[in-house]
């Protein structure tokens, strides 16, 4: 092999090499900040033909309907808690601590994102309520196929306050 053979080797073997390199920092990088989205069942059951169930402390989104009744609020503090459930008849419960939005209720949709804390319970640190009647991720909609929605119910002094 000629020595001008032997540089464009060694360049292209160096290129391919740092292209590697690069491409497992990144992949590596963006494994922490992967959130996997799960219902209530498939937190459960597990998720798939092989039935792979989150680890504990793992970061992860959960969708579901909230249980009615199940929402309990600390009057110290802003931490709330409440169950969620699918169609397929699980629950499991959230935790939250903070401000939830304006959209969350009773009955109502959400997405919250966190942590694993247990087999059956989840810390969020996000809670996302759905914004309308029409839109709904697939994979939410899917999950919560056969549970009806619960319209919310307004006392007149409700209605009153909210057009002045």
């Amino acid at each position: 092999m000629n020595p001008r053979r032997k540089k464009r080797m060694a360049l292209l073997l160096a290129v391919v090499l740092g292209l590697s390199v690069m491409t497992g920092l990144v992949l590596y990088a963006l494994q922490q900040n992967i959130d996997l989205f799960y219902t209530p069942t498939e937190l459960v059951q597990g998720k798939g033909k092989e039935q792979i169930k989150p680890e504990v402390g793992q970061r992860l989104r959960i969708g579901g309907m909230v249980v009615p009744g199940s929402v309990s609020r600390d009057q110290e503090s802003l931490k709330v808690s409440f169950d969620l459930v699918d169609a397929g008849g699980e629950e499991i419960t959230v935790t939250f601590n903070g401000i939830l939005p304006d959209l969350f209720r009773e009955g109502q949709g959400i997405v919250a994102q966190g942590h694993l804390a247990d087999a059956r319970t989840i810390t969020a640190f996000e809670v996302l309520a759905k914004h309308d009647e029409e839109y709904m991720p697939p994979e939410v909609a899917e999950a919560l196929k056969g549970i009806e929605h619960v319209k919310p119910e307004y006392t007149p002094a409700q209605l009153e306050g909210s057009r002045s």
